[in-house]
């Protein structure tokens, strides 16, 4: 099992930014698809942001120009640069990795999510 353990939220005020981190307890070279995914209170989850092995992004209309999704090879690291944060993108991230091991298994893990709030 792959395991995902996020980190950076808090709380931020309206302007402010933050930086999420997901470190995976595995290689992340052979993976296929990378995102970020959040769930405010009442709400569905959404997608926020996406990476696939090719190196496209893909972002939710209501982020693309403030949310950045990038990773890091040698720290097995994804990351999601937010700035401009709105009170309305305070909800709780969590990222999602999905790859292929060493045996040739896909796996396709999530992280426990990490709260956002934004003050405005």
């Amino acid at each position: 099992q792959v395991q995902l353990v996020e980190s950076g939220g808090g709380l931020v005020q309206a302007g402010g930014s933050l930086r999420l981190s997901c470190a995976a307890s595995i290689s992340i070279i052979s993976f296929r698809e990378m995102g970020w995914y959040r769930q405010a209170p009442g709400k569905q989850r959404e997608r926020v942001a996406s990476m696939l092995s090719s190196g496209s992004t893909d972002y939710a209309d209501s982020v693309k120009g403030r949310f950045t999704i990038s990773k890091s090879n040698a720290e097995n690291t994804v990351y999601l640069q937010m700035n401009s944060l709105k009170p309305e993108d305070a909800a709780v991230y969590y990222c999602n990795i999905k790859g292929t091991l060493v045996d040739g298994r896909r796996y396709d893990s999530w992280g426990q999510g990490t709260q956002v709030t934004v003050s405005s």
